[in-house]
């Protein structure tokens, strides 16, 4: 079945990694696949002695896109698309029981990945693997396509309060 936590509030990621804990413990294999975040991103430290869980390469450093001059992004559409074929190939559908795409969304929001992509991929998903989707903005065509859905919604954040992201607890 296909799983979606979207929304502005905070814990999509956080529900996402909560399945992959549960899944490798009843023995499920997990393929961990996260978008626009860096390897040393805190979580993935502790996923990687998890037994079944697999964590796909990250990319050391990850810039925000409104950070990017053309060129960079223009290299990340190239890489994050690639990065998208790789990931959600028909091999990892049918080596593990369970595939997170985390942040997979943002993608089609910061104009990385075509949403058409993601949504051929969605509509066509016939994989063996539970398939978890997190990210902000979610197409109601995509949404459509999906058997549990959670919209997290912030009510309040330090971020707008011009606080900074906490090691540990934003990343």
């Amino acid at each position: 079945m296909i799983h979606l936590y979207y929304g502005d509030g905070k814990g999509k990621t956080t529900a996402a990694l909560g399945m992959a804990v549960r899944a490798a413990g009843s023995g499920m294999r997990v393929l961990l696949v996260q978008f626009l975040k860096p390897e040393q991103s805190s979580e993935r430290s502790l996923l990687r002695t998890v037994e079944n869980i697999v964590l796909f390469p990250c990319p050391q450093k990850v810039r925000f896109t409104f950070e990017m001059n053309q060129p960079e992004l223009a290299a990340a559409k190239t890489y994050y698309q690639d990065f998208f074929e790789r990931a959600v190939c028909p091999a990892h559908q049918a080596l593990y029981g369970m595939l997170i795409l985390d942040e997979v969304f943002s993608l089609c929001d910061c104009g990385i990945l075509k949403e058409e992509a993601l949504f051929s991929f969605l509509s066509g998903y016939r994989g063996r693997a539970e398939l978890v989707l997190t990210g902000h903005t979610v197409p109601a065509r995509c949404i459509a396509l999906c058997d549990y859905v959670s919209h997290i919604k912030k009510v309040r954040h330090p971020f707008d309060h011009g606080a900074a992201a906490r090691r540990g607890i934003e990343f």
